[in-house]
């Protein structure tokens, strides 16, 4: 096999690679944004849904705690 068609092979491997590993990298964002977003979402339902069943320090710690949960 000559150099230059090595040299491509390669360079197309790599370029495969690269693309692989670009996806898999959006996904973790992608998930991570629906993660934080879901968090947020819950301690905002949490703090204003259930008023009358807990005090509003109880509430909010809570909310603080699913806010510092997220990535």
């Amino acid at each position: 096999m000559e150099f230059n068609q090595v040299e491509k092979e390669s360079k197309a491997k790599q370029e495969v690679v690269k693309m692989a590993m670009t996806s898999k990298v959006v996904e973790v964002d992608m998930f991570d944004i629906g993660w934080n977003s879901a968090l947020e979402l819950a301690a905002v339902k949490i703090e204003g849904d259930f008023v009358k069943a807990f005090g509003k320090d109880t509430l909010s710690s809570i909310a603080i705690y699913l806010r510092e949960m997220k990535k």
